[in-house]
């Protein structure tokens, strides 16, 4: 396929690599020390202070404490942006007493865009087993899911292309957004105006991906990952004697018969072109072998990638617990909740990333264009604002012991991807603000 985004020649590609690939050694020690202060959602103090610190020793604008904890940085180009097709205009004749001034061709200037980037700052309340130098300090709390890169990649970015001005045209917003695990903060940065003043054009984000080995780059156009919502439900049963059932309202067995029936909403309700998943992933009854529970409470997750979905999921499974509960002589109590629609990327911006990527990646087979994941992330919000996209970078070394999962107690990657990760948006800027 024949790329829509030429190979930019307003900068030396070569003389960016050896600047970002010279900034390796800071990329690591910031991460590192994030990563040594690892904060739940909205909790991000530590790590607001050290992001506003280093944007402020580096002379570049923000704004703190947008969504509690939030920042944005905005980082102005320099270079006079080109048009690919000027516009002119012919200015009116203007009389000044008996002389006129003849009309003249007027060169208006094309409109100075923006593109925002994103990263997460927050940890998972998971106690880190990693035996590092740099491991967590704060008991039970760790960084297993590489948001301590993200942020280090954002201000490795945002340092590269304050030193570099005169590199680029129009504006870059950096956007350091706090609680991506739950209970969400993209949201309410919108809420709160960070995509407007200046109003932002299109927005790119990337997750280190331990799913993928380093050097290799996962972008698609359309759903990404996959929209998230969760639901608990409680059934009321009634108790007694293990042996005589028939006194009684098995609540154990009324909820095994819902988690037998939830499961044919994927296999039997859902187009089997749309890929879904509907997992209860907990279930608590009981508390001797021979009574009989009155209760049984179970929790679980829901996930797809068609937006047309949304609404369909809490509506069925409301409809199975109720009729299951009917039939058995149950009551229930039951709650759904949305929270993260699908990722999905708009296809001119993916088209953008994936032609960055060959040159970045070096090689086409490192591009990965079917990258998909039922995971969830709120960049979703941001997505539906306006035109971006959202992809993986490769960062697990199986030869170095870096490729435990996401959420994994040992979580850690591959820290080259971080230089790879600021060439990877600094490319982006070049082509999407001076094409």
């Amino acid at each position: 396929m024949v790329s829509t985004f030429p190979n930019s020649t307003n900068i030396d590609l070569s003389r960016v690599r050896l600047a970002i690939r010279s900034l390796q050694p800071q990329l690591v020690e910031w991460r590192r020390r994030l990563h040594q202060k690892p904060e739940l959602g909205f909790q991000e103090k530590l790590t607001a202070e050290f992001v506003s610190q280093k944007l402020q020793e580096w002379g570049i604008e923000h704004q703190t404490g947008i969504a509690e904890t939030g920042i944005v940085a905005i980082i102005r180009g320099e270079k006079q942006p080109e048009a690919s097709n000027p516009k002119s205009i012919d200015a009116s004749a203007a009389t000044y007493g008996s002389h006129s001034v003849s009309k003249r061709r007027v060169i208006q200037n094309p409109k100075s865009k923006v593109l925002a980037i994103r990263a997460d700052m927050d940890a998972l309340p998971i106690q880190e087993q990693n035996e590092v130098a740099y491991r967590s300090q704060h008991d039970g709390i760790m960084h297993a899911c590489g948001h301590d890169g993200h942020t280090a990649i954002a201000l490795g970015t945002a340092y590269y292309l304050q030193q570099h001005r005169q590199d680029f045209a129009g504006t870059v917003k950096i956007i350091f957004q706090p609680a991506e695990e739950g209970p969400g903060g993209a949201k309410p940065m919108i809420d709160a105006g960070v995509l407007k003043n200046p109003d932002v054009d299109a927005i790119i984000g990337l997750h280190l991906w331990n799913n993928l080995p380093l050097g290799t780059l996962g972008v698609r156009a359309g759903a990404l990952m996959a929209a998230v919502e969760t639901f608990n439900c409680t059934i009321f049963g009634k108790g007694g004697h293990g042996a005589m059932p028939h006194q009684t309202v098995d609540s154990v067995v009324v909820a095994a018969q819902i988690v037998n029936a939830l499961q044919t909403i994927v296999a039997r309700n859902v187009n089997p072109i749309d890929s879904a998943v509907v997992t209860v992933g907990e279930l608590h009854a009981g508390t001797k072998c021979n009574v009989i529970a009155d209760t049984a409470r179970m929790s679980g997750t829901v996930r797809y990638f068609n937006p047309a979905l949304q609404g369909f999921f809490s509506q069925r499974i409301k409809q199975i617990i109720a009729g299951v509960c009917q039939t058995l002589g149950a009551n229930y109590d039951f709650q759904y909740c949305e929270l993260y629609p699908a990722t999905i990327n708009d296809a001119g911006m993916a088209e953008l990333v994936r032609s960055v990527a060959e040159e970045v990646v070096e090689t086409p087979v490192g591009i990965v264009p079917e990258c998909q994941t039922m995971g969830g992330e709120d960049m979703s919000y941001f997505l539906q604002e306006v035109p971006g996209c959202y992809f993986f970078l490769g960062s697990a070394n199986q030869q170095k012991n870096l490729a435990y999962p996401h959420h994994h107690p040992r979580f850690d990657f591959d820290e080259t991807a971080l230089a790879m990760g600021v060439e990877m948006f600094v490319r982006c800027v070049d082509r999407f603000l001076n094409r």
